[in-house]
């Protein structure tokens, strides 16, 4: 068992990690919240001051911010859905562009999905709505068909970083 700030460290990640889905499109104040858990759980690691800047520290231990690291869990998750490894009930929200219009359009094979309307803001910070929104929000090589499971977590968590 971890002891000290390790200890720390693991429950600042775990507490951010478990809350992910519930932070997809979440309000620039509660992850102004969590940045400041995140990086108060990196200095106390590393002993740095509370001047210094935070984002070499992330870096320095391969963290995304808290707003990448929600895209990136949620994009991990739209893979799986579209490479069935989640749950049937969440793969029923990632639909494809080419197989709801029955018109050709130049989208149709770019391999995004369909996002679906709401009338609320809760509908529209649903799996069934952040998810297509994230996908498509990735560029055209991250959304490639052929592309493995590791692959895609290694260029994604890259292509986060240099946002």
């Amino acid at each position: 068992m971890p002891q000290g700030p390790s200890c720390m460290l693991l429950l600042a990640v775990d507490c951010i990690d478990s809350c992910n889905s519930l932070l997809a499109g979440a309000s620039s104040q509660l992850l102004q919240m969590l940045k400041v858990i995140q990086n108060a759980a990196a200095r106390l690691v590393t002993g740095a001051r509370r001047s210094e800047h935070m984002t070499p520290v992330l870096r320095n231990f391969h963290w995304l911010p808290v707003q990448q690291r929600t895209t990136f869990k949620t994009a991990v998750l739209v893979y799986k859905c579209l490479h069935s490894m989640a749950p049937q009930y969440l793969q029923m929200y990632c639909e494809p562009t080419s197989t709801v219009t029955s018109r050709r359009l130049q989208s149709a094979h770019s391999g995004r999905l369909t996002v679906p309307r709401t009338r609320t803001n809760y509908g529209d910070r649903s799996f069934a709505v952040q998810g297509p929104l994230v996908w498509n929000s990735l560029p055209a090589e991250l959304r490639t068909p052929d592309i493995t499971l590791a692959m895609f977590r290694n260029r994604l968590k890259t292509f986060l970083f240099h946002l």
